[in-house]
């Protein structure tokens, strides 16, 4: 009997290491889309070396946003717009609904950046590798143990972006001394890059992606905090290196003063980078960012509906393949519906606030989180995100709103 117990206890090691990486990953890789590549280039293009500053602040921001609402979601074993009904009834339906709808109408750009990353890798038309892209987002979800399959594609994909982003870096030559100088004292600081770079790491779905994925997986309760603490700060670090490694790919070409081609900025950088190689590598980039993004988007969006009804729960894998359904459909047949995009990109900024201060609340409630203490520190840390998030959120929200009606 002893023996059999040690080799079950390997097993569930071995299991949870495997879990906590795929949830570090699959928060980084939906953070990591076709956003997310574009706004690096272009931020790094206007700021130059100071954009390190901007990446820097970002990053504590992200730590302190994510480490919250992971710890809560671990204690209190419900997912967050569980925890958002218990804190006010009818906050976690407003929760969901804002999820849902940014998560939708991001998947369509997640979507479409598939359909260019294929472009560039193989030269296929851009909706039929969205199509094709899709088919495979949804396999994950038809397999048997979609949760490792998930898992699994998130972690390779992560590393291949970041070991190609990395050598892109490396070739491009960047004053790295200059970039180590401004990161700490900015000649340029812009609170718009800052707002911009947190809201698309950790706003929206992206915020609980890993908690979710880890409460699916079983790993909860007080004592799986420092798993849970670390998986959170690995998801970030592995964001973190991907945006300086891109950071820096692009400070070498600018600092050469070549000329970015401003309709694809991403592409040009890796092409100039790299001539024809490089144009195909960005390729495999963008399309890993991508494909994860859609299943990232999909899986925590309709993971916020699922404690909803009994027939959402039973059948929520087949809700994530109607989800990738409907957004590959739209983008097909409508493109990218900009004005939406737009809106939406202003309700995200929103959603890391109330997410995140509802979080903080139910940290307080014993009915959420029994005789668990939230640390002080991280209660300070995290108010602070969500009053500059608020804050700058709203200002968001003011420029965008008349713009739809333009």
């Amino acid at each position: 009997m002893g023996k059999q117990k040690i080799v079950i206890t390997d097993t569930n090691k071995k299991v949870e290491k495997s879990v906590l990486l795929g949830a570090a990953f699959l928060m980084a890789t939906s953070a990591i889309g076709p956003g997310f590549l574009t706004q690096t280039t272009v931020f790094t293009q206007q700021l130059a070396a100071s954009f390190g500053f901007v990446i820097l602040i970002s990053l504590l921001l992200d730590v302190f946003a994510q480490v919250n609402v992971w710890r809560i979601i671990a204690v209190s074993g419900l997912r967050g717009q569980e925890i958002a009904n218990k804190v006010l009834p009818g906050l976690g339906v407003l929760l969901a609904i804002l999820i849902v709808m940014g998560g939708l109408a991001f998947n369509i750009g997640n979507v479409a950046g598939a359909g260019l990353g294929l472009n560039a890798m193989l030269g296929m038309d851009p909706i039929t590798g969205a199509i094709i892209s899709a088919a495979f987002a949804i396999f994950i979800f038809v397999v048997k143990e979609a949760g490792k399959a998930m898992d699994k594609v998130a972690q390779i994909a992560g590393f291949v972006m970041i070991i190609l982003m990395v050598y892109v870096a490396f070739i491009t030559s960047p004053p790295v001394g200059e970039a180590v100088i401004n990161t700490f004292a900015p000649s340029e600081i812009s609170i718009f890059a800052i707002v911009t770079l947190v809201g698309g790491t950790v706003g929206g779905y992206i915020t609980f992606a890993g908690g979710h994925r880890l409460l699916d997986a079983g790993v909860k309760g007080v004592e799986s905090l420092p798993q849970v603490t670390k998986s959170s700060i690995t998801g970030i670090a592995a964001t973190g290196i991907m945006r300086i490694a891109l950071f820096l790919a692009v400070l070498g070409v600018v600092s050469q003063g070549l000329a970015i081609d401003p309709e694809n900025p991403p592409a040009s950088v890796f092409k100039l980078a790299a001539g024809e190689i490089g144009f195909r590598m960005f390729g495999v980039i963008m399309w890993a960012a991508a494909i994860t993004s859609v299943v990232g988007a999909a899986y925590t969006s309709v993971s916020f509906i699922r404690s909803f009804h009994p027939m959402i729960e039973k059948y929520h894998n087949w809700i994530i393949i109607l989800f990738i359904l409907v957004s590959t459909i739209t983008f097909a047949l409508v493109g990218r519906p900009v004005n939406i995009l737009l809106l939406v990109g202003a309700l995200n900024a929103l959603i890391l606030p109330l997410a995140l201060g509802t979080m903080l609340v139910a940290a307080y409630k014993k009915n959420i989180v029994g005789d668990y203490k939230h640390p002080i520190w991280l209660t300070i840390t995290g108010g602070l995100v969500v009053v500059i998030m608020g804050v700058l959120g709203i200002m968001t929200l003011i420029e965008q709103i008349p713009l739809l009606f333009k």
